[in-house]
């Protein structure tokens, strides 16, 4: 858990009890007593009206409440680009992902802020995607979190059709086209591979963590070619 989803649900519990001790909070949360100290001394100092003290317990004065989300009319615009463009380019299981966050976001907002959710202009179509395309997006996705191998018939920017065994590490979007990077057994290097010339992919095996074939490493890699040129 983050810490500040930690000290928001610390604030939670203290809201809805009379006095809740730092052991208490400590086995809810899975942290040591220590950490809850620390947390609820930085409550107070944040301006959140703690009372209590250590080995007697903890509450929070009667009537205060956390206050809603503040965002300004460009951080909503932002949000709202952000989750449409994910709508749009992310795949099904994202595409709904996105659209749940966006609601949760718009209702959490005070109610003079939900209108300009309504009222943003922007927008990001995806009328003209194939729907392969999100379905490859969120095979890649899984077998990313997953760690298995993807076997990827491509076709290079000649036409010209290979198939490859990738170790898949990560997506990601440049230019107006999604790039899945990878490390290829082929080529026994790292390569990246647009997923609009991918003409079939299949999981299968799994693939170790292994040293110099991580995203830190292709990362890396990639920031020594740059320089190079």
């Amino acid at each position: 858990m983050r810490r500040a989803d930690r000290l928001f649900q610390i604030a939670q519990y203290l809201r809805g009890r009379r006095l809740t001790t730092a052991r208490q909070l400590a086995e809810w949360l899975s942290v040591s007593e220590r950490t809850i100290y620390r947390d609820v001394r930085d409550l107070s100092l944040s301006g959140v009206p703690v009372e209590g003290e250590a080995g007697i317990g903890y509450r929070i004065k009667s009537g205060y409440d956390l206050q809603p989300l503040m965002f300004s009319p460009d951080e909503i615009d932002a949000l709202v680009i952000g989750m449409r463009m994910v709508q749009a380019w992310g795949g099904p299981q994202l595409a709904a992902s996105a659209a749940a966050s966006l609601a949760k976001i718009t209702l959490a907002l005070p109610k003079e802020k939900r209108e300009f959710v309504e009222a943003s202009a922007l927008f990001a179509p995806s009328f003209h995607i194939d729907p392969a395309h999100g379905e490859r997006l969120e095979l890649i996705r899984q077998a990313i979190r997953r760690r298995s191998k993807l076997r990827v018939e491509y076709a290079d920017v000649n036409a010209r059709i290979s198939d490859r065994v990738t170790w898949p590490l990560a997506l990601y979007f440049f230019g107006g086209t999604w790039l899945l990077a990878a490390w290829c057994e082929l080529r026994q290097d790292f390569r990246s591979f647009r997923l609009d010339r991918v003409r079939r992919l299949d999981a299968h095996d799994t693939y170790p963590s292994q040293e110099g074939r991580r995203l830190a490493d292709f990362v890396r890699t990639m920031r020594e070619q740059e320089r190079r040129r």
